[in-house]
């Protein structure tokens, strides 16, 4: 079991289960518009990189963009991923379970996210400027990661293990 860590207030509010819940559903709303079902460790690793504003700030502005040519290009997001996706991944899971209890995400067999029909509004709002850019960054990385090919090799080319 890992000790709990210590949050700031504004920490707290922004990494609740509910909020981590909303950018897991983003990131799984993408993918199915593209993709299809989101294997659970592409919507996670979206929601990790979607709340980090160092990687936020370096994301191309389009799909299309190639993503094994992003991340040889951006190597500082291997580094950024290796410092700080397993603290944030033990923030997203709570809300990855959120989700899946209160049925706006359902889980098959193969390990695969779906979202439930107008579970989540398809328009992107919020309270501040950085929850919209948390989550437009968690759709867009939903659509964008399935290009980098299969998960296994997305999650290499980003420099995360499952």
């Amino acid at each position: 079991m890992t000790a709990p860590v210590a949050l700031s207030r504004e920490e707290r509010a922004l990494f609740n289960p509910a909020f981590m819940a909303l950018v897991s559903c983003r990131a799984v709303q993408g993918h199915e518009r593209d993709a299809g079902s989101c294997p659970l460790p592409i919507a996670i690793t979206a929601a990790v990189m979607a709340l980090q504003p160092a990687i936020r700030a370096i994301l191309p502005g389009t799909t299309k963009a190639s993503l094994p040519k992003w991340a040889a290009d951006n190597q500082t997001v291997r580094v950024l991923m290796a410092a700080h996706a397993p603290g944030l991944a033990a923030m997203v899971r709570p809300g990855v379970l959120f989700a899946l209890q209160t049925d706006l995400l359902s889980l098959d067999e193969s390990a695969r996210l779906t979202l439930r029909r107008r579970a989540i509004p398809a328009t992107i709002t919020g309270t501040s400027e950085t929850v919209v850019a948390i989550q437009k960054t968690a759709h867009m990385l939903g659509r964008w990661l399935p290009t980098g090919g299969g998960s296994s090799t997305t999650l290499t080319l980003l420099g995360v293990r499952p």
